[in-house]
């Protein structure tokens, strides 16, 4: 057993960074299952556990990052300064949900626009767009 949180997708991984960074129409779907964090019972008040607005976004979030990082050189990665969602379905505690970024556009090499989304099956949990930033990061060990 890994002791690994179910809701939490696998760690990122570069993939060579290619010349120019991420490219328009490349895209990522992560699986997760509605667990631990990503939960709420909205204060008590709906009587069952369910996704929460703030996990559906940080999953949006999360799989729109991973799609740049692993396209992006040493040395650089994203972070984010616009969500725009509408959060329109439930999705029930224990359920599996997939997280999927589709990279829109780019400008000067730097600003990331995405379509995200949220589905369960063929229900549509949330969806909407995000934007990120390309910025400079400490290289491990130097």
């Amino acid at each position: 057993m890994s002791g690994r949180d179910p809701s939490e997708p696998p760690r990122p991984r570069r993939g060579g960074g290619e010349a120019g960074g991420p490219a328009p129409g490349a895209e990522r779907i992560d699986e997760f299952e509605v667990a631990g964090a990503l939960l709420t019972d909205v204060g008590g008040t709906i009587g069952a556990a369910v996704l929460s607005t703030p996990g559906m976004i940080a999953m949006m979030e999360r799989t729109a990052a991973v799609l740049a990082y692993e396209s992006l050189p040493e040395g650089s990665a994203t972070v984010g300064f616009e969500v725009c969602v509408r959060h329109v379905a439930v999705a029930a505690e224990g359920s599996t949900c997939m997280a999927r970024a589709t990279l829109t556009d780019v400008v000067d090499d730097r600003k990331l626009f995405f379509d995200v989304e949220v589905r369960e099956g063929d229900r549509t949990i949330g969806v909407g767009t995000h934007q990120r930033r390309v910025i400079a990061v400490p290289v491990a060990g130097g």
